[in-house]
């Protein structure tokens, strides 16, 4: 079908890549017993079947606060199209601020599925959710795998947390954007450049505006990353591969094409059936990227609120495979970025991680080269992990001489040998 051909699984399935820097936590059956989390941290985790686990989430009264959950099933997992997970943030008195959830849909194959939440501080949030205090991030596993002749299995499924801040914006309007080009463009053309798509956010291959094609196998999903910057919008088409000969029927949902924002958190979903030919998958138009975009009442126009990477989760499902081989099959990006970058909100304060809402030459570089695959083991790139040490870059010139005579005397004293009778 292809002369390339992605790294396979023997077991025909394929492990998800986790962040590098991802610290493990456990989920708590009570909040009283939940783990805190950092902001602009990621977790890694466990959510058994049934399982409702809690996170706290220490929060002012200014920032925005966002969790996102992607649900992994292991190797070997069988889903129904209801399985998935609901994730909601509520605060100490069990008030619901969001909820948001994910299903596998129709595909029927395990694949990474994400969902989020978060508590808003501005007019699009819950008015009893704009304080400071503690707050939990709830991640429900949703489905009726334990059901008598359910088709999905009870297995563990693996959890990746990202949880990010967004701080309070000025002079920014509290309606959502009027009308907007709900046009589809006529696709990308050109020869199409290789770059072969991650296993997880965290590995997501850098894309710009362009062609580009891949391979994949049924049971695999590649993560790929566009930036899109303040007055953009985005576009894409994912075209599967025909020619695979034969009279195998047709699978009315066999290719998935799945958008999320920076802050992980899901805009839309396209697919495609197959019968053979090929399939194209294409987003339906979304609005350009603004801050007003929050207070839409479509879920697809409220998720484009923020600069940054957008992630493209391709999956192709397991039944291709069993009717119409193990492939590898070709798989076209067409990507469109339109209009001019616009200046985008004042933030009054740092977002956690730093610079997830921005588009930087470093970012649009990244994206034009393919090297921008997680270089901090986030899927960010670097510099964007909470920092834990004390920031050079907000010292003066005196202060960090001083500090690094003041490291240097102590290491020389812990260095000189202890003395003797």
């Amino acid at each position: 079908m292809v002369d390339a051909a992605p790294e396979d699984a023997a077991d025909g399935s394929y492990p998800y890549a986790f962040g590098a820097d991802d610290e493990e936590v456990e989920g708590a059956a009570d909040t009283a017993d939940a783990a805190s989390l950092d902001p602009g941290g990621t977790y890694r985790s466990t959510l058994p079947e049934g399982a409702v686990l809690s996170y706290r989430l220490d929060l002012d009264a200014t920032a925005n606060a966002y969790v996102s959950a992607t649900a992994v099933p292991r190797p070997g997992a069988r889903v129904a199209a209801a399985d998935g997970l609901r994730v909601s943030v509520r605060d100490a008195e069990g008030h619901v601020c969001s909820t948001g959830t994910a299903h596998f849909g129709p595909t029927r194959s395990p694949r990474p599925v994400a969902a989020w939440a978060g508590r808003e501080t501005g007019e699009g949030g819950s008015y009893l959710c704009r304080g400071a205090g503690t707050y939990y991030a709830l991640v429900e596993r949703r489905g009726a795998s334990g059901a008598a002749g359910a088709s999905s299995s009870p297995d563990d499924w693996d959890l990746e947390l990202d949880y990010v801040t967004e701080p309070a914006a000025r002079g920014t309007g509290e309606s959502a954007p009027g009308n907007w080009n709900s046009a589809a463009p006529a696709p990308v053309s050109g020869d199409p450049v290789r770059r072969s798509g991650g296993a997880g956010f965290a590995e997501a291959r850098a894309l710009g505006q362009g062609v580009w094609k891949d391979a994949v196998r049924p049971g695999q999903t590649l993560f790929y990353k566009v930036p899109v910057d303040w007055g953009q919008q985005f576009y894409a088409t994912a075209e599967l591969q025909g020619g695979t000969g034969g009279d195998a029927g047709f699978l009315g949902t066999a290719l998935t094409m799945s958008l999320y924002n920076p802050a992980r958190g899901p805009v839309d979903e396209a697919e495609a059936g197959y019968g053979g030919e090929r399939a194209t998958a294409a987003l339906r138009p979304l609005p350009p990227v603004a801050h007003e975009n929050r207070y839409a009442s479509v879920d697809r126009v409220g998720a484009m609120r923020f600069a940054g990477w957008y992630y493209l989760a391709v999956h192709l499902g397991t039944p291709v495979g069993d009717r119409f081989g193990a492939g590898p099959y070709g798989l076209t990006l067409r990507i469109r970025v339109s209009g001019e970058a616009r200046p985008g909100p004042v933030y009054t304060g740092r977002s956690a991680p730093s610079g997830v809402f921005e588009v930087g030459a470093r970012t649009r570089g990244e994206a034009a080269d393919g090297t921008g695959n997680g270089t901090d083991g986030s899927g960010r790139g670097a510099g964007s992990r909470p920092m834990k040490l004390l920031a050079a870059g907000g010292l003066g010139t005196g202060s960090l001489l001083l500090l690094w005579l003041g490291l240097w005397t102590l290491l020389s004293r812990r260095r000189r040998p202890a003395r003797t009778g």
